[in-house]
């Protein structure tokens, strides 16, 4: 299909027709002496005496082929373009923060693996957490750890490659042995800053409960919720524990429930699998749907055909002039 981005343009076709109407012919000066007796003067040469000015006569020819030089210029400036199929294109994505606690209770082997067998806290929850961002293919992620203090591993990003490769580049103790719970939900605030979408996902990985925070978790919680920010947590510990490795399920519900989120507790990799899948029916994507139609610009073959009709008429007034004055 074949359009003009701008059809009002064509409004200018009769502007030749009006100026020829309405403005006078140009009249160019020049010196002539005045002779009182020009007509006896003339009479006596046997010629006739003409206007002093006249308007130069065109032929059909030349004015045909300038009223459509003239439309094709016009055609031109319209922008006449090709429509192609409509594409439509799917665009889903969220701003995923992973904040994972890597103090030093997550050192603990008594996480029980696929196998059976136990294994370190951090190791389960790096093998089930790099499974999870392989399948956010189209989300931003980027990845918060968090012990005595809270430091970004990763910015919010596109290349879930890097995540991971940092991710298992991640160690307990790395950040402290304490565990800063609401520090680590307000960089996640700020990660978010940078971010342009409406959806923004946080899903925490703890061990224990708040102990070196600077910022209360159910403050940094009420900013979460202010800033649009859903919180999600799974807690990995042992409910049984007591002191600074003891799990608060209670804290963590507090926190995901002012947000619209929801805490969960996984006791095995299994379980662990299991709330991720949970957290994306939870959280679905926002998926958003554009339509367009590509656009092939077609201006320039009405200019080459009015430059090629204008050359050529151009040959053609000069070789016939030049006929007429070579001698018979």
């Amino acid at each position: 299909m074949i359009t003009l981005a701008m059809p009002w343009v064509l409004a200018l076709l009769p502007l030749p027709l009006l100026i020829h109407r309405f403005m006078p012919a140009y009249h160019s000066p020049s010196d002539a002496v005045r002779l009182p007796f020009f007509r006896d003067l003339a009479h006596a040469a046997g010629t006739e005496p003409r206007d002093g000015a006249n308007v130069m006569s065109r032929g059909r020819i030349q004015m045909a082929v300038a009223a459509l030089i003239w439309m094709l210029l016009v055609v031109a400036l319209a922008q006449p373009e090709r429509l192609g199929e409509p594409v439509e294109i799917t665009k889903e994505g969220r701003d995923v923060v992973l904040a994972i606690d890597i103090s030093g209770s997550m050192d603990t082997v008594d996480f029980p693996g696929p196998d059976g067998k136990n294994q370190q806290r951090l190791a389960a929850v790096r093998d089930v957490v790099a499974g999870f961002i392989q399948g956010r293919e189209g989300d931003r992620m980027a990845l918060i750890v968090f012990g005595s203090r809270a430091f970004v591993q990763t910015p919010l990003t596109g290349d879930l490659e890097t995540v991971l490769a940092l991710l298992d580049q991640t160690d307990v103790g790395m950040a402290g042995p304490h565990t800063a719970l609401g520090d680590a939900i307000g960089l996640a605030i700020r990660t978010f800053e940078a971010s342009e979408i409406d959806q923004r996902l946080l899903i925490i990985l703890s061990d224990g409960n708040d102990t070196a925070s600077r910022m209360s978790p159910v403050n940094a919680a009420e900013i979460a919720r202010d800033r649009g920010v859903e919180i999600f947590a799974v807690g990995v510990g042992d409910r049984a524990a007591t002191g600074e490795n003891r799990l608060d399920m209670s804290l963590l519900e507090n926190i995901t429930g002012r947000t619209g989120g929801q805490a969960f507790f996984a006791d095995d990799s299994d379980a662990l699998t299991q709330v991720y899948d949970r957290i994306d029916a939870l959280a679905p994507r926002d998926i958003e749907t554009l339509s367009h139609r590509p656009r092939n610009a077609l201006f320039h073959w009405p200019l080459m055909l009015a430059a090629l009709l204008g050359l050529g008429t151009l040959m053609w007034l000069s070789l016939s002039a030049n006929a007429r004055r070579s001698p018979s």
